[in-house]
């Protein structure tokens, strides 16, 4: 679908200087859609930052590492207001006691007093749920899933008891059931976290302080100057209206609904040549249009044709028809318009459009003579020149009269616009009189509804998306070269 002429680049004239900024303020506007677009994914995808890897099935402990990630979590954790939770965090120290006691080989008693605090601590956590504050209670059910299925019981406390006893232990290898708890376990409880609450009841965010310092700062900054461009190239424009025609650049101001921003970003990326958005706003005003316009066009169309069937349906035909003579037009440089129009294309036709015409005119004149003719007893012995020849005379005839009509019509004659104007007044006045005839008007007026509705249902009948498309891209054939001859604009202010 074609650019429409209201999208049309404004052929503005910008300095060099307000090129580059405009492009810079633009790579700076992207860059700020992008840290939203961020910040907005961060609560949600905490997990994949902390752990930096990805599961393509999650019900399997299958993990890709992405370690050329970096760590950004116990930077922008308190941003956030993001803390460790205290019993997960307990959790994991307790685990790490145990995990140097084991390596190092310490006595029985220390192993196994380590290892019963250890089963108490993922007792506590099952029956707590730290994850609840974060709204991740489903790395809870996967931590005990996976107890479940090295264990092989049914009870994720029974399992933790099994997997940390001494007889586990001494049946397998430390190293083996090490990697178990780091690689499937411990990430999933270093997950849990605790978020602050600020006085207004709502989780700790300090996103509003970076965001005001570093951008929306150069957004009011850049406002500001392009409504004093728009004030020096209008010095009649008030602040209130410059403001106005910026709109668009308001959500970047804003606080709240950040993804908003996505609007007057992609505009300037747009207007600084940056990126080029007619594909896609091509492709979303076809998918608009297909969707609406058959809707569209068959309520246009009902209500066009009920409004015209309702207009002939009037009991007022007579008295319109009277009100278009002269002496009851409403305005006195009215009466003369049609008058006017009369001696101008009288002439026309008469003294130039149809003296072109005499060839065509003696052949179709000189044939229905001889049809008629050949009718007419005795007459088809009459030679085919003779009825050509008479053809030729009458054409002739009529000719010079219509060539002498037109020059006398051409002529300045009051006498003649009053005759003229009184032979059209009568003529309006013996159609209404013809129309006020019993029985006339109304079926008039039945026939041409008729007409009107047989048309209605006909035309409606055709219209299918199909149609619809075939003339959108009719439309796209019509106004491409007109759209691709258009000259390379400057962003306008």
């Amino acid at each position: 679908m074609v650019r429409p002429r209201w999208l049309s680049a404004q052929r503005v004239t910008a300095s060099r200087l307000w090129r580059h900024w405009d492009r810079g303020v633009a790579l700076w506007a992207g860059l700020n859609l992008l840290w939203v677009l961020f910040d907005i994914t961060y609560i949600p995808l905490r997990t994949f930052w902390l752990q930096r890897n990805l599961t393509p099935l999650p019900q399997m402990p299958l993990v890709v590492p992405l370690t050329l990630l970096p760590d950004i979590t116990p930077l922008y954790d308190s941003v956030k207001g993001i803390e460790p939770h205290r019993e997960t965090e307990a959790y994991l120290a307790a685990f790490t006691q145990l995990d140097e006691a084991l390596q190092a080989g310490s006595n029985a008693e220390t192993i196994a007093a380590l290892s019963r605090r250890q089963v108490d601590l993922t007792v506590a956590m099952i029956n707590e749920n730290p994850f609840a504050a974060s709204g991740n209670s489903g790395t809870l059910e996967k931590i005990k899933n996976r107890l479940r299925q090295r264990a092989g019981l049914e009870s994720a406390k029974q399992a933790a008891d099994r997997l940390l006893s001494a007889a586990w232990l001494e049946q397998r290898s430390w190293l083996e059931e090490r990697r178990f708890w780091q690689q499937q376990v411990l990430p999933l409880v270093a997950t849990s976290y605790w978020r602050s609450i600020d006085e207004n009841g709502r989780p700790t965010d300090h996103v509003w302080r970076i965001d005001l310092l570093l951008f929306q700062s150069v957004f009011a900054l850049d406002i500001l100057l392009r409504m004093l461009r728009l004030r020096r190239r209008f010095p009649g424009l008030s602040w209130r209206d410059a403001l106005l025609r910026r709109w668009i650049d308001l959500p970047l101001l804003l606080p709240f609904w950040r993804w908003m921003r996505v609007v007057p970003v992609v505009e300037r990326l747009s207007q600084a040549q940056l990126i080029n958005v007619e594909p896609l706003r091509a492709a979303v005003s076809r998918a608009v249009v297909s969707l609406l316009a058959l809707e569209l066009f068959e309520v246009l169309a009902l209500q066009l044709v009920d409004g015209t069937q309702s207009l002939i349906r009037s009991s007022q035909w007579p008295r319109w028809i009277r009100s278009l003579r002269s002496h009851q037009s409403v305005g006195g440089a009215d009466e003369q318009q049609l008058v006017d129009l009369i001696r101008l294309w009288g002439p026309l036709l008469l003294g130039q459009v149809t003296p072109r015409l005499q060839p065509e005119l003696q052949s179709l004149l000189g044939h229905t003579l001889q049809q008629q003719l050949r009718e007419v007893p005795g007459g088809a012995i009459v030679p085919v020149g003779v009825s050509r020849q008479l053809a030729v005379g009458v054409v002739d005839s009529l000719l010079g009269l219509s060539r002498g009509t037109a020059e006398r019509l051409a002529r300045s004659d009051d006498r003649q616009s009053a005759l003229l104007q009184q032979a059209i007044d009568r003529f309006w006045d013996e159609l209404a009189a013809s129309l006020e005839q019993p029985g006339t008007l109304e079926r008039s007026q039945e026939l041409l509804c008729a007409l009107l509705q047989q048309l209605k249902l006909n035309y409606l009948a055709q219209m299918n998306r199909a149609g619809i498309d075939a003339l959108m891209d009719e439309l796209d054939e019509l106004t491409a070269p007109i759209s691709s001859a258009e000259p390379p604009a400057t962003p306008p202010a």
